[in-house]
């Protein structure tokens, strides 16, 4: 970890903390909520062993970047504008892009942005998902899964920062990262995640360092800037109707464990695999299904990852 080095830059108002090893042509990493840099140290190392400069930013709401405080300042325009400002910097003109969770949300805007700036895509954990013109994305969950949904309850601010409060953050880690439940995420009102059963010894993969790294970090920063990312869905609704229907033309490698929650909303399996999924993003290559594997793909299995995204990628 030591030859990894630690670098900020002035990107689109905000100040960014960025990781990076290697040199080569560029894969610029995206991390996902609630996670940092961090989460890429296997790949950054892997990677750049095979002759590639390897780039993790903190984005904007994490760790050492600028959290500013208002979610109207977490749109994927603002997200993606701090991206186009760190390549600038780093004099680069485009990537091999890799995402997960919300990093992966971000790298499908991204694509649909400045495809310019894009070589190839690998995406993991989160499809890609055309915008409904007829229903914003938070009425929408509510109406599937409930007030209790996470991404419901994230919504009200202040209040889920409250209940991780009352928690813990370490807690929190062990209990998000050891979570191998495919079916939605619930946060009942009455008991909150403080009635969450007690999660199960760390697994091989994740260690009491890891998890301290993590919890140091949110314990300085707080967890605003990652829910605002929740709380900016509705905004993003409204602010990209001018690319619904747009398809994403990029080449594109798409991996998920098949016990990630993201894999169980209804209706994902049947668009990933009945032919929406390709028909949206025309130059999907490969999608890979990992058995036994849950949300936290890249950190589970980091042999793996790596290697399906050098196969992948060695090819642009």
């Amino acid at each position: 970890m030591e030859v990894i080095e630690h670098t900020t830059v002035t990107t689109n108002g905000v100040s960014m903390h960025y990781a990076s090893v290697g040199s080569g042509l560029v894969i610029l990493f995206l991390h996902g909520f609630p996670e940092l840099w961090y989460s890429w140290r296997h790949q950054l190392l892997s990677l750049s062993s095979l002759g590639y400069r390897c780039v993790a930013p903190d984005l904007r709401g994490y760790g050492d970047t600028d959290a500013p405080a208002s979610a109207d300042s977490y749109t994927v325009f603002h997200i993606v504008g701090d991206l186009v400002g760190l390549l600038d910097t780093l004099g680069v003109d485009s990537v091999y892009l890799v995402g997960h969770d919300w990093g992966a949300v971000i790298a499908w805007s991204f694509c649909q942005f400045r495809p310019d700036r894009v070589k190839a895509l690998v995406n993991l954990s989160v499809a890609y998902r055309p915008r409904n013109a007829m229903v914003k994305p938070v009425e929408g969950l509510r109406a599937l899964f409930g007030d209790d949904y996470y991404i419901c309850r994230f919504q009200e601010p202040g209040e889920i920062e409250d209940d991780i409060a009352q928690l813990g953050t370490e807690k929190l880690f062990n209990l998000f990262l050891t979570s191998r439940d495919p079916r939605p995420f619930l946060i009942p009102k009455v008991t909150g995640l403080r009635g969450m059963p007690d999660p199960p010894p760390l697994p091989s993969w994740i260690s009491e360092q890891d998890i301290h790294y993590f919890a140091n970090k949110f314990n300085r920063t707080g967890f605003t800037g990652g829910l605002n990312y929740y709380r900016a869905m509705d905004r993003n609704w409204e602010l990209t109707a001018p690319w619904t229907g747009l398809q994403i033309k990029v080449p594109v490698k798409f991996i998920v464990g098949d016990l990630d929650i993201t894999y169980h909303i209804p209706g994902v399996k049947e668009y990933i695999h009945g032919g929406g999924f390709k028909k949206d993003v025309p130059f999907l290559q490969e999608v890979v299904v990992m058995e036994g594997v849950a949300h936290f793909i890249n950190q589970e299995k980091p042999e793996e990852i790596s290697m399906h995204i050098y196969d992948f990628i060695k090819k642009f």
